[in-house]
């Protein structure tokens, strides 16, 4: 059986015990692929209602929860915390980065499905994780890099437009065609930028997409797995060639 078979299986097991038993089920941290996998599969259970969460939104690793306040008569939240990791003294802190940090949390033996999105913002790190992670990781997490950091569960977090940085990029286009925004966004030849939807790397709004001649629409999210994300943010008028501009905003 393959991962991905084995995975639907568990997300179909999941929605029979939620049924069953009439309590909340909850899948650990999934990716943008295990996420459109659930997806799929969610339609085989149309019984059974289900959320997804990451602790914040705009979170690109959620948190499937199957049940609802209705079907089980109650409410249950996500058991989602987010755990701030911060250099004592900033000056003599190294520059830390995602990287860095996930280094560390796998240098702990941690479970990758526990651990949600990790944001950066003044050298601070915040990283959602799973209610029974927390307490693990604020007491083992003492270093990332050669930093010494201290850990507590963030009571309140920075607007999500500072840990959202959004860097405002204009393009020209021949057509909204989703290849075409991707290899201008990413200076992609039209052939690289196909060959990530045949490898199913791109994401729109956090769902798989193969579709290369897809028209992006305003406000959508696309994804695009080991370049980065951005928003298409508005569609102007054309140049003096003809070409369509476009704004997009990286996240930084």
């Amino acid at each position: 059986m393959s991962e991905e078979e084995q995975l639907k299986k568990r997300f179909l097991e999941l929605a029979d015990r939620a049924y069953t038993n009439c309590q909340y089920q909850f899948t650990g941290f999934l990716n943008l692929t295990e996420i459109s996998l659930f997806l799929q599969t969610a339609r085989e259970f149309p019984h059974v209602p289900y959320a997804l969460s990451g602790g914040m939104e705009d979170c690109e690793r959620q948190m499937a929860r199957l049940g609802s306040e209705e079907m089980m008569g109650y409410e249950e939240p996500f058991p989602i915390r987010c755990i701030k990791a911060e250099p004592p003294i900033q000056k003599f802190a190294d520059c830390l980065s995602h990287r860095d940090v996930l280094g560390a949390l796998m240098n702990l033996g941690v479970e990758r499905s526990t651990i949600g999105d990790i944001l950066l913002c003044d050298n601070v790190a915040y990283i959602f994780c799973t209610d029974k992670m927390a307490g693990y990781l604020t007491s083992e997490l003492t270093q990332i890099k050669h930093t010494p950091v201290r850990c507590s569960i963030a009571e309140s977090l920075p607007d999500i437009a500072v840990l959202r940085k959004i860097e405002e990029m204009r393009v020209q286009v021949a057509s909204v065609r989703l290849d075409a925004v991707i290899a201008k966004v990413y200076n992609l030849s039209r052939g690289d930028s196909l060959e990530l939807f045949r490898a199913k790397r791109v994401f729109v709004d956090g769902k798989l997409c193969e579709n290369s001649s897809y028209a992006v629409k305003e406000n959508e999210v696309i994804s695009v797995r080991g370049f980065g994300k951005f928003k298409y943010l508005a569609q102007g008028g054309l140049s003096k060639k003809g070409k369509i501009n476009v704004t997009v905003g990286r996240y930084v």
